[in-house]
């Protein structure tokens, strides 16, 4: 029988995918120690035009994170810090007055731009949040009757602490199911720790974002976008992805189950983990790998298991398990 993995990587070049995926990890490397995982869902992220829920307790370099891989992006990049007094109109822009025409202008606000942080997401209030989530759902905005286009790429990354309860707004389910990943970013090792005590030593006070150069023009980036839709996903994986997100809406320690957006997602990410391997189809392992970040803000634990500090990375885990691996 012939082996077909041998000519595998002819049907689509990928090579230059791989190779720019790695450059960006490796750029990102000369600042930011570990954390390879959240960079990897990241790139991952902007090549299937997601949006990140990034969760982690304060100074862990979240924000460092998401600016310094705006910076290896060629696009723009804008921060908006999520306050309780925060309106809807401080994100998306207001109509000015201009005397000299006796015309109302539209000055765009700064979620105008290609990769956009939000600091604390839960701290403003719901009409807030809601402007967002529907410009990120739409990629548009409707300010005074009229629509304006987001950029290309418009990716946006929110941070949340989840220590800090007071004077937030819990995100609703329906609008969590937007983002893309979930990405719960952990305390470094000490081994890390004692890395990165040691490069802000040698950094003698220069800015990390000097060290950084661009890697990715937005041409090149919608190519390898175009890439990704064209990997092979077999009807054997598809089922495989089906089954596992039909096992969260039955499962006894789940509330709340996967949505269809959730199967979707699942098979995107797992096309974008394959390409970023030079893989042109699409493995079990690349659908397992997409499974807890696609998943963990998707499904709600039962009372119970959450009383018992069960989490749903572990049911998530419990369930990929039990459901038949296709061959």
């Amino acid at each position: 029988m012939e082996n077909t993995d041998l000519d595998f990587d002819n049907r689509i070049p990928l090579e230059e995918l791989k190779t720019t995926v790695e450059s960006i990890k490796q750029e990102l490397a000369k600042v930011i120690v570990g954390q390879q995982d959240f960079i990897e869902l990241l790139i991952v992220s902007m090549l299937v035009d997601g949006h990140v829920l990034i969760e982690g307790v304060p100074g862990i370099a979240k924000t460092i994170t998401a600016k310094l891989f705006a910076k290896t992006l060629d696009t723009g990049f804008s921060r908006i810090q999520f306050t309780p007094d925060l309106m809807p109109s401080d994100i998306l822009g207001t109509s000015i007055f201009n005397v000299k025409n006796s015309e109302f202008e539209f000055k765009k606000g700064p979620i105008f731009s290609n990769v956009i942080l939000i600091d604390e997401i839960n701290r403003a209030p719901a009409k807030t949040q809601s402007a967002l989530f529907e410009t990120m759902e739409e990629r548009q905005a409707t300010v005074d009757g009229t629509t304006y286009p987001m950029g290309n790429p418009f990716m946006v990354l929110a941070t949340q602490n989840p220590i800090e309860q007071e004077g937030t707004y819990a995100l609703p389910e329906a609008q969590l199911d937007r983002f893309l990943f979930k990405i719960k970013v952990d305390y470094p090792s000490v081994e890390e720790e004692v890395q990165i005590i040691q490069t802000h030593h040698e950094r003698k006070g220069k800015n990390a974002e000097e060290n950084i150069e661009v890697v990715l023009k937005s041409k090149k980036l919608d190519e390898f976008k175009k890439q990704i839709h064209d990997v092979v996903v077999e009807k054997k994986i598809v089922r495989y992805i089906a089954d596992i997100i039909a096992n969260t809406r039955n499962h006894p320690h789940l509330y709340l189950g996967a949505s269809p957006r959730a199967s979707i997602a699942v098979m995107y990410v797992s096309k974008a983990f394959a390409a970023i391997t030079g893989r042109d189809f699409v493995t079990p392992e690349d659908v397992k790998k997409a499974l807890n970040p696609v998943l963990n803000h998707r499904i709600i634990l039962t009372p119970e298991r959450e009383m018992e500090g069960m989490t749903t990375e572990s049911v998530v885990n419990m369930i990929a398990e039990s459901v038949e691996v296709p061959r």
